[in-house]
């Protein structure tokens, strides 16, 4: 995915100014940045929630400013949310089921249930229970199973440690990062700065809605703003 000189607006405010990066296959990429700096503004404009006001955003050879949210799915780009946005008196199975919507998905179906109940087994056994009475880490991966469900080519996840316990965060990284071997391309938004650079092989800093930084992200979590703004070091 390549997206250029993205400009985004909530009204007359403007909260994303000529964002630009790229997402190579297979790569883990992570945009960071404190709350309020636009990632999530982000995610929601190229999953095509919002609608940008200039710039473009190319996946696999199609243009997506003007693409339909669903269509956005069905070409193989999936989010998980921030907040999970779970159907809380469905079951946990019948949550997975939705997120197989789309006509290609719909015919594997089944092998992506099995996929998600193997990264994520306690799923497994809550699959005839409501989602809302799930764990938050528990709901956490539902969300992130749901959206394997339409199996994606690149998986954008929002917060995904978001209020989580930090023995919870730690699985939730490690299943990220097997995600990614078994060959989905991650691209990951995150506060939580060093654990994200931690496992990714690129990265992105936003700051006020523009990008500050970038680079390998052996070289951002030695860079001394980020080190001293993100990591109080």
């Amino acid at each position: 995915m390549k997206v250029n000189g993205l400009n985004v607006f909530y009204g007359d405010l403007q909260v994303l100014w000529d964002v630009s990066f790229e997402v190579a296959e297979g790569e883990k990429i992570v945009i960071a940045g404190s709350n309020g700096s636009g990632k999530s503004t982000l995610l929601k404009t190229v999953s095509g929630l919002l609608a940008p006001a200039s710039g473009s955003i190319d996946f696999l050879g199609n243009q997506l400013m003007t693409t339909s949210p669903f269509k956005i799915v069905e070409l193989g780009l999936s989010m998980v949310p921030e907040g999970r946005w779970l159907f809380p008196k469905m079951l946990v199975r019948e949550n997975l089921e939705l997120g197989a919507y789309t006509r290609r998905a719909r015919k594997t179906s089944k092998e992506a249930r099995n996929w998600v109940y193997e990264l994520f087994p306690i799923l497994k056994e809550r699959d005839r229970q409501a989602a809302g009475t799930l764990s938050g880490g528990e709901q956490q991966m539902l969300a992130i199973g749901r959206s394997l469900m339409s199996k994606p080519k690149l998986l954008m996840m929002d917060e995904p440690s978001l209020g989580l316990a930090p023995i919870v965060v730690d699985s939730i990284f490690e299943v990220i990062q097997k995600i990614n071997k078994e060959g989905v391309t991650v691209l990951l938004v995150e506060q939580n700065v060093q654990h994200a650079l931690a496992i990714s092989n690129r990265g992105y800093v936003l700051e006020n809605g523009r990008i500050c930084s970038e680079g390998p992200c052996k070289e951002l979590l030695a860079n001394d703003h980020i080190r001293k703004t993100y990591l109080g070091m």
